[in-house]
């Protein structure tokens, strides 16, 4: 596979806003890769049926088992023409999936690499949720096996017991995987394995859409925006469990210390599709820089509540036992409904994907630029 790099440069803003230091700014007067976007050769979807969920976002997958492409004797361009088409949908769906942990890691550590990620990056490792803690409730299976691998982590609402988390609305939820880091995630996988008969599906969003359902004059404004992340929820769970936090590096080697926090553009062009999208607001989201704090809240509050409250924007799944959902971080966000903890455990394995620094490229197109109508 070829990749054409062009360069962008961006200069370091002055800050005017909550002035927290971080070693975790922009690059300054430096180089940023630029991809060219990438097509698929449609191999994936002439071997195997799938279902658009909505026009915006989200594809069925309802017969194809992950594991036979990773057997396959052409996986790699498969495995491609899924990234891309991940990429292109937000998440894909797959139902009853017969993938071990270690075949879940690779692939969605493959589906990164196959589409230009940097060689540096591999598997996030979380700095609080992870293997190194020692929980009944961190278990990579029904059978309660222990979960002993630092790049997996355990999603378990037993865990969100133990910390005591009053009640929220599904709008605190939303979120993008790991914004708090310098090098985000490009793709996660989650497989369910225990859940109540009823509650806690997921909701995902998609960020092309919300930036597509806002004025020209208010993109570029954001266009020029820079956001500071920060996950003070991880933290306050870490000190609330005597958890210590994991110093790195975590699946890159910009993802190191202990501080969790970094500057991202608020419009982020995804490399593998070229598409802008509005990037990261939600839980780890601290403020945008360089504007007033009722400007960074205007921010805030207007894009959140385009997610939140905008059903055009979104697909919901209703989890069967074993399916498992592929999302590219990059331009989605995603929010588990908090509605079943009285109705039974739900717990499930997660495999996160660093990609590279964001960026923003001025002469990228949205999607329905590019679509002109066209779902995919």
């Amino acid at each position: 596979m070829t990749t054409t790099v062009e360069t962008q440069t961006t200069t370091q803003p002055k800050i005017l806003l909550n002035q927290r230091a971080t070693a975790d700014a922009l690059p300054s007067a430096s180089s940023i890769p630029i991809r060219a976007p990438l097509q698929t050769t449609g191999i994936l979807d002439s071997l195997y049926a799938f279902e658009e969920l909505t026009p915006a976002i989200g594809r069925l997958y309802p017969e194809l088992q992950l594991k036979d492409i990773l057997e396959h004797d052409k996986a790699d361009e498969l495995i491609r023409d899924l990234a891309i088409t991940i990429s292109r949908r937000g998440v894909l769906f797959f139902k009853n999936q017969d993938l071990s942990p270690e075949q879940q890691k690779f692939l969605t550590n493959r589906l990164g690499q196959v589409t230009g990620k940097p060689s540096t990056s591999g598997l996030h490792i979380h700095p609080v949720y992870n293997s190194e803690r020692d929980s009944n409730d961190s278990v990579i299976d029904d059978k309660g096996t222990k979960n002993t691998d630092l790049e997996l982590s355990v999603i378990s609402s037993n865990l969100f017991r133990s910390l005591d988390v009053p009640p929220r609305s599904g709008a605190d939820e939303w979120h993008s995987d790991i914004t708090f880091e310098p090098v985000p995630a490009d793709y996660t996988s989650l497989k369910v394995h225990t859940k109540p008969e009823t509650g806690g599906d997921t909701l995902w969003a998609s960020g092309y859409e919300t930036y597509d359902l806002l004025s020209k004059p208010f993109q570029k404004w954001l266009e020029s925006l820079t956001g500071y992340f920060y996950p003070p929820a991880f933290l306050k769970s870490a000190k609330k469990l005597g958890y210590p936090l994991h110093a790195g590096p975590r699946g890159a080697a910009e993802n190191v210390g202990t501080h969790l926090s970094a500057e991202h553009p608020i419009i982020r062009t995804n490399p593998v599709t070229g598409w802008k999208s509005i990037f990261g607001f939600g839980q780890h989201f601290d403020h945008v820089k360089d504007v007033s704090r009722e400007e960074s809240e205007l921010v805030r509050k207007f894009t959140l509540d385009l997610v939140t409250q905008n059903h055009i924007t979104q697909v919901r799944y209703r989890w069967g036992k074993n399916d498992l959902a592929i999302w590219d971080n990059r331009s989605t966000y995603h929010a588990a409904t908090p509605d079943y903890f009285d109705l039974g455990p739900r717990s499930g394995v997660r495999a996160v994907s660093c990609g590279e620094r964001p960026y923003f490229d001025p002469n990228s197109k949205s999607r329905r630029e590019e679509l002109q109508g066209r779902i995919n």
